[in-house]
């Protein structure tokens, strides 16, 4: 367990406590309440005959952990520890606190060596550092593992102590916590936190939400250990109940989107063009200083130049099996049940479930065929093809964001949310794996027009994406061309194309589901009729035989 804590001398501004994996952190401010973390259940500081045992899962989990951070020399996990080194380099004292001893021990005397942090060593030395209004950080296991830490922590909390769950919690979880823990006069939070390690050591961004009463407790901690855009803290309040869990998740699906994307981009460099990975690397390096600057564009141009021991690039030994956590499918879920066209993300995360069945996609591979009219080669121009290709990132990237904002706008309308958009933005462009400078312009679109109905309405964007259509359209046409799979550029045009047609071919849809189901349809406006009345559910007997009840009403 972690603890970050203030001792009697004002040695700091603020305390807060913070749980990593399975540590539980707390700080304390000679100024000011108190934060703290929690994670490890026997690091409670609670009586040993209260605390139930560890969930078989949990220790098994807790196992795996401990024998992953026992090449660490500090013995605690790289983000805890840097979360840690984080706010005592802002102000903060930090007191660690763990079951094991000599891991506290081992961190103070190595990585936090002359820091601000101290360490506690018994329950009591721990629950005795906390001041009211206590302020604890969960970063746990979403889902069970942190209901049971809030189960545990309750009987020790006084009425206005704060909680802060900092995982990647499922939003419909914030949302009952945040009622549930306000009912019992505890104050919750849900707050996304992204960057990794790197972020948590200098500067992570950060996406709080939840009980809005609990902000001034934690507005100066959070900002002053988040990244910084142009002088601005990454950290804003978010909204409600769990909104900040939302937005971390529809970030991660941005992230998808983003990571698929630049995939495909490669893919196609790769077996359409002929390139290697250092020439594919010197493209990534090249867009990297323009519109395309972003973190996961640099991180790319790195791995394509990374050598293994005999010379050969890395990557291309890498298994093409990618993993997943379940944001993005998250993401997914939640725009089909709020019946938002998210079909970047959508895509992103059905291209990952594709590479998963590598041993049926290898025995397809000598079984299906690439047939074409053409050579199956590429025979134009590389250069100006290299040209759209950046264009048709761009282009794809601008209609995820899109995309991304319009699920948020919906969910805000759905929950009753009050979402801060170009807060959001900010948040963003710092700290977080799909930083970017892109997100700059999606910040100042937002401050001209905080209720700006969608991304591509903006004149900067929408004059972006008409100037990336042509290369858009002919890599999307030249990759089906050369049989390279591009769901995300694909379906990024197609959305595009579909949400600028004003008549789609729906009419003919709802037709069909009125003649076989009788779901009824809407006439047009300038077909209405006394038998085809306006606005009114509308069943047609087809056949003749079919009768004239409907099963159900409109829905669009």
């Amino acid at each position: 367990m972690l603890a970050l804590n203030l001792p009697a001398s004002p040695v700091s501004r603020a305390t807060f406590s913070l749980a990593i994996a399975f540590f539980l952190l707390s700080l304390h401010s000679a100024h000011g309440p108190e934060v703290a973390l929690a994670s490890q259940t026997s690091s409670l500081a609670a009586p040993r005959n209260l605390i139930p045992p560890l969930p078989v899962k949990l220790q098994e989990m807790l196992t795996m952990f401990q024998a992953r951070i026992l090449a660490s020399s500090a013995l605690l996990s790289c983000k805890g520890q840097n979360l840690i080194l984080n706010m005592a380099d802002n102000g903060f004292t930090i007191c660690a606190y763990n079951r094991t001893v000599s891991k506290v021990d081992a961190f103070l005397n190595n990585e936090a060596k002359g820091k601000s942090i101290v360490g506690a060593h018994n329950d009591k030395e721990f629950i005795d550092s906390l001041k009211s209004p206590r302020r604890i950080m969960l970063l746990v296991q979403a889902g069970k593992a942190v209901d049971e830490w809030i189960e545990r922590l309750l009987p020790y909390l006084d009425a206005g102590d704060i909680i802060i769950d900092g995982g990647n919690s499922h939003f419909p979880d914030s949302n009952r916590r945040t009622k549930e823990l306000s009912a019992k006069n505890i104050r919750f939070v849900g707050s996304g936190v992204s960057g990794g390690e790197e972020g948590a050591r200098f500067g992570p961004s950060l996406m709080p939400g939840g009980n809005e009463e609990a902000w001034p407790h934690i507005k100066d901690i959070f900002q002053a250990i988040a990244a910084k855009s142009d002088g601005e803290a990454c950290c804003e309040w978010v909204g409600d109940e769990g909104a900040g869990h939302y937005v971390k998740m529809v970030h991660n699906g941005i992230e998808y989107g983003d990571m698929q994307l630049i995939c495909e981009a490669y893919d196609i460099m790769k077996r359409g063009l002929g390139l290697s990975s250092k020439e594919i690397g010197d493209v990534f390096a090249k867009w990297n200083k323009g519109v395309l600057d972003s973190f996961l564009i640099e991180i790319t141009r790195d791995i394509l130049y990374f050598n293994d021991d005999d010379g050969t690039a890395l990557v291309d030994k890498i298994l093409d099996k990618a993993g997943q956590k379940g944001t993005g499918k998250w993401t997914a879920i939640n725009a089909l049940d709020l019946g938002m066209p998210v079909t970047l993300i959508a895509e992103a995360v059905l291209a990952r479930c594709l590479s998963g069945i590598k041993d049926e996609r290898s025995e397809a591979s000598t079984k299906l065929r690439y047939v074409s009219r053409g050579s199956g080669k590429f025979e134009g121009n590389k250069e100006q093809f290299l040209e759209d290709l950046e264009q048709a990132l761009y282009a794809s990237k601008i209609i995820s964001y899109a995309q991304g904002f319009m699920l948020m706008q919906e969910a805000a309308r759905e929950f009753n949310w009050k979402l801060n958009k170009p807060s959001i933005a900010l948040m963003w462009r710092g700290g977080c794996i799909i930083r970017s400078v892109f997100l700059k312009d999606i910040t100042s679109a937002y401050r001209n027009e905080p209720d700006l109905k969608n991304l591509l309405f903006d004149n900067f964007f929408n004059e972006a994406i008409h100037k990336a259509q042509p290369g858009w359209r002919a890599v999307v046409a030249q990759a089906a061309e050369l049989g390279i799979p591009t769901p995300a550029f694909g379906t990024a045009l197609s959305w595009f194309d579909g949400y600028r047609t004003k008549d789609l071919p729906a009419n003919l849809l709802q037709a069909q589901r009125d003649y076989f189901g009788a779901h009824t349809f809407h006439i047009k406006p300038e077909h209405a009729s006394d038998k085809y009345p306006q606005g009114k559910d509308i069943h047609v007997n087809w056949t003749g035989r079919g009768g004239n009840v409907s099963a159900s009403t409109y829905q669009a």
